[in-house]
């Protein structure tokens, strides 16, 4: 009795051994899984006061930039279309990313119309915003009639001297503005049509004559490609009523045509690209807008950069850290040369390696 009672326990006491490691390691275990939750919870934490931190810090800089104040900027755009709708975006981004919720935007279309650019302008004027930026030639005229006190930036503006009757441009306006220009270098627009075609005898000059910086561009235009050797004829409409009927002569008449960057055209690709390319008539573009919707190659700009830059100005004007009147026009910083490879393809063009295609 006595060894089975010893045998009985000894057997007892190795269970309850066994039971306690038992016990031990699975609290190991739950410890473990505790102490990984606890790391990942941790962690969470962390990048959310970082997140949140970040933000802070831009708000504060954002604040600081602002000094407390409030601002209207009223933006007033000529027609809707990409070129011009991209340059209205980056402005906007720029003005946002500096000033936060400090500054507001009355963003108005004119559809087209100089008249109702002056009436958005003067709607501006009566509200007596801090700032108005003008994208297009119409719009900075109408705002150069409507105001000498509120400060003006214009945007997707090619020549200012010529947009605000200036002589002897010197590159500052002075008075109360200023902007971006979107001229891309016209030599070399001339350039690229004689790079891509070559053999061509005749050139259209396809632009609105309503818009006095098309005039400008293909006066620039028509003195590089007669130097190159080209005989050029200009195919001047009035508004989106003639464009078919004097894109349907030039087409008839010319080679090639060049369309510089001009609001109408940009607005009206399809007409041009319907008459165009079943004639099979190539088209030479002014910006990436317009040759996606009826060119073979351009020399472009980012208008979105563009409107970033002119952004950048507002921001300084608005804070004081800049004088609008000493601040001289600003331009693109890089220009590409960009093909249509759906046109192309089928006009037979081809194009040179250093030419980026047009994203569809």
């Amino acid at each position: 009795m006595r060894k089975s009672s010893k045998l009985l326990s000894m057997i007892l006491a190795g269970t309850m051994v066994l039971s306690l490691a038992a016990c031990s390691g699975g609290s190991s275990a739950e410890t473990t899984a505790a102490e990984t939750t606890a790391a990942e919870t941790a962690a969470e934490t962390t990048a959310a006061e970082t997140e949140a931190a970040e933000t802070t810090a831009a708000e504060t800089e954002a604040a600081e930039a602002s000094d407390g104040q409030t601002y209207t900027v009223g933006i007033c755009q000529l027609v809707q279309h990409d070129a011009l709708d991209a340059a209205t975006q980056g402005f906007k981004d720029a003005v946002t990313e500096a000033l936060g919720d400090a500054v507001t935007f009355d963003e108005q279309n004119a559809q087209g119309d100089s008249n109702t650019c002056s009436t958005i302008i003067n709607s501006f004027v009566s509200n007596n915003v801090d700032l108005i930026l003008a994208n297009a030639t119409p719009a900075l005229q109408a705002a150069q009639a409507g105001t000498n006190e509120i400060p003006i930036l214009g945007t997707s503006v090619t020549e200012y001297g010529v947009a605000l009757g200036i002589e002897d441009f010197s590159g500052t306006v002075g008075g109360n503005i200023s902007g971006t220009s979107d001229l891309a270098p016209l030599d070399e627009q001339a350039a690229m049509l004689h790079e891509l075609f070559p053999d061509a005898k005749k050139v259209g000059l396809l632009y609105c004559s309503a818009e006095a910086n098309s005039q400008y561009q293909v006066d620039v235009v028509k003195e590089a490609l007669e130097g190159l050797g080209y005989e050029c004829e200009f195919y001047a409409f009035s508004d989106s009523n003639d464009l078919s009927t004097i894109a349907t002569n030039a087409a008839a008449d010319c080679d090639v045509i060049y369309v510089p960057t001009d609001n109408t055209v940009a607005s009206n690709t399809e007409i041009l690209d319907n008459i165009c390319r079943p004639a099979k008539v190539p088209v030479i573009a002014g910006e990436e807008g317009i040759c996606a919707g009826c060119g073979v190659a351009t020399l472009s700009i980012s208008y979105y950069d563009l409107g970033v830059g002119t952004g950048n100005m507002a921001v300084k004007i608005l804070t004081g850290e800049a004088d609008i009147a000493e601040m001289p026009i600003e331009y693109a910083p890089q220009f590409t040369k960009k093909y249509n490879k759906t046109i192309c393809d089928e006009l037979g063009v081809t194009i040179p390696d250093d030419y980026v295609a047009i994203e569809e």
